[in-house]
C-alpha cells in the first residue's frame, strides 16, 4: 500500500548539506597542508577579512587612520581555511535551496499548465454541449410544427362532422 510518493529530493538535499560538513573540513586540511593552497586560495581572503574586520572595530571605538598590522602566516592559514571550509556549507546550502526553488517553480507551472487544459477541455465541452442543445432545439420544434398541423386537421375534422351533423 503506497501512501504517497517519498520526497527523494528532500532526502538528497539533506544528504548533500550532511555531506557538505565533512567535505569542508577536508577542504579545510587540504588548505592548511598545501603550500600552493594556502598562499593563494586561503592568505589573500584571510588578510582581507582580518583588514575590514579591525578596521570596523577600531572606527567603532573611534580610532582613525591607524594602521593595521596584517596577521601572521600560521593564523591567517588558520582564518582562510575556516573561510573557505564556511564558504563551502555556504555554498552548498545556497545551491541547495536554488535547486529547491527550481523545482518548486517547475511543479507550479505543471500545475497551472494542468489548470489551464481542463480549463480550455471544459470551455469546450460547454460549447459542444451549446451546439447539441441547439441540434435538439432545432429538433423538438420540428416535430411539434407536423403535431400541431395534425391537431388542426383533426379539429377541422370534428367541426366538419358537427356542421354535417346539424344539416342533416
Amino acid at each position: 500500500m503506497v501512501v504517497g510518493a517519498f520526497p527523494m529530493a528532500k532526502l538528497l538535499y539533506l544528504g548533500v548539506r550532511q555531506i557538505s560538513k565533512p567535505l569542508a573540513n577536508r577542504i579545510k586540511e587540504g588548505a592548511r597542508r598545501s603550500e600552493f593552497f594556502k598562499t593563494y586560495v586561503c592568505l589573500p581572503p584571510a588578510q582581507l577579512y582580518h583588514w575590514v574586520e579591525m578596521r570596523t572595530k577600531m572606527r567603532i571605538m573611534g580610532f582613525r587612520g591607524t594602521t593595521i598590522k596584517p596577521l601572521n602566516e600560521e593564523a591567517a592559514a588558520e582564518l582562510g581555511a575556516e573561510l573557505l571550509g564556511e564558504a563551502t556549507i555556504f555554498i552548498v546550502g545556497g545551491a541547495c535551496v536554488v535547486l529547491e526553488y527550481s523545482r518548486h517553480q517547475a511543479q507550479q507551472r505543471r500545475k497551472e499548465e494542468e489548470q489551464r487544459a481542463a480549463w480550455t477541455e471544459m470551455q469546450d465541452e460547454v460549447g459542444r454541449l451549446a451546439l447539441a442543445l441547439e441540434a435538439l432545439q432545432a429538433q423538438v420544434q420540428a416535430q411539434e410544427a407536423p403535431r400541431a398541423l395534425e391537431e388542426l386537421r383533426a379539429q377541422m375534422q370534428e367541426v366538419r362532422a358537427q356542421l354535417l351533423a346539424r344539416d342533416v
